[in-house]
């Protein structure tokens, strides 16, 4: 069932990039990185552990979709994430707002497990100068190994010191309709070391007391191109 609202949303949002920008030609990108702890809301997805991450990313006038996977380890079977997304971007009063569809499939992962799940979300950001911020709320109706309901809402704000150097911060909520909430912040800095090569140092905690959620400085090295 989730795959099928996956391949749904992708495919509508395909049909309706394809009929508004039927003479447009995509742009195409694509990256590959790899990281010294894999960090999601404030919780290692890889034990601790470097990881191996690579994606593509194609648009169409405002219509764009992409894919996305990185090593994990879960202590099981499960080898990797593959997330499958897709959105539609637009401004209002110098407010830039995306809405869009992400699908998390784990391979390797036992059935029993249930990870695979689908996110819909809502983001607003703007710039001002050198000062960026924007917030965000992703819905998800059957949550990462719960099966149950899960919102998560963020907010962010980021400084570009210069063309090369920012420096940026987000702090978020999760909210699990089988669990107690959790909330989670990170903090870091990232610089261009060429037009396609980067590198993210950034620290990450949460409220939560354990060893894959607790404070941690991780170092990402991405190539884009």
């Amino acid at each position: 069932m989730r795959s099928g609202i996956v391949c749904v949303s992708m495919l509508a949002l395909a049909l309706a990039a394809g009929s508004a920008q039927a003479q447009t030609q995509p742009e195409v990108s694509f990256n590959i990185g790899v990281t010294s702890d894999y960090v999601f809301r404030g919780f290692s997805q890889t034990n601790e552990e470097p990881a191996i991450q690579g994606g593509v990313d194609a648009s169409i006038g405002s219509f764009y979709a992409g894919a996305w996977a990185s090593t994990v380890d879960f202590g099981d079977d499960t080898d990797a994430e593959l997330d499958i997304y897709g959105g539609y971007l637009f401004d209002v009063a110098g407010f830039d707002f995306d809405v869009g569809v992400i699908g998390y499939h784990y391979i390797g992962a036992p059935n029993f497990t249930d990870y695979d799940l689908v996110e819909f979300k809502a983001t607003v950001s703007r710039s001002i100068d050198r000062v960026s911020f924007g917030a965000g709320v992703y819905y998800s109706p059957d949550f990462f190994g719960a099966g149950e309901v899960a919102t998560y809402v963020e907010g962010n704000v980021g400084f570009a010191f210069t063309d090369r150097f920012s420096v940026s911060g987000a702090y978020g909520k999760q909210y699990l309709d089988v669990s107690d909430d959790y909330s989670t912040w990170n903090v870091g800095g990232e610089l261009a070391l060429t037009d396609s090569l980067s590198l993210d140092v950034r620290y990450h905690d949460t409220d939560i007391d354990g060893p894959l959620s607790e404070g941690r400085v991780t170092a990402t090295l991405g190539f884009g191109f």
